[in-house]
């Protein structure tokens, strides 16, 4: 195993331009940290079998539930429990991280769209 290096996430996020497309830049016990950049909205969705973790980094980002929204500021986090319906949206471009298990597809159980990334996709 080679020896633990700092990741700039500054330097991945400038590495790649497409919205809704998120990235691994890290793996850690069967889970993915993943880079996104999102901007509009994205399709209403849920993990049957995983809780995902949102991180605003940059911009402004919300998770829309059906009966609330959480508006998040860089540096701020909320967690979305399995099994509850959400989506992701920013009216400017957002940066944001999403740790969650390595297997989970981002488009959870909607059917296949452009929004759909493919897995395994590295930065």
């Amino acid at each position: 195993m080679s020896a633990p290096e700092a990741i700039d996430l500054a330097e991945k996020f400038a590495a790649f331009s497409e919205h809704w497309r998120p990235k691994i830049a890290a793996q850690l016990n069967g889970q993915d940290v993943r880079l996104v950049k999102t901007k509009g909205l994205f399709p209403w969705h849920r993990h049957a079998d995983a809780e995902e973790m949102f991180l605003c980094f940059a911009g402004r980002f919300r998770v829309e539930f059906r009966d609330r929204v959480v508006e998040l500021e860089p540096g701020q986090m909320v967690v979305v429990p399995r099994g509850v319906e959400h989506r992701t949206g920013s009216d400017e471009e957002a940066q944001v991280l999403i740790f969650e298990p390595s297997e989970v597809v981002n488009t959870g159980d909607s059917p296949p769209s452009r929004f759909t990334a493919p897995s395994g996709v590295r930065v």
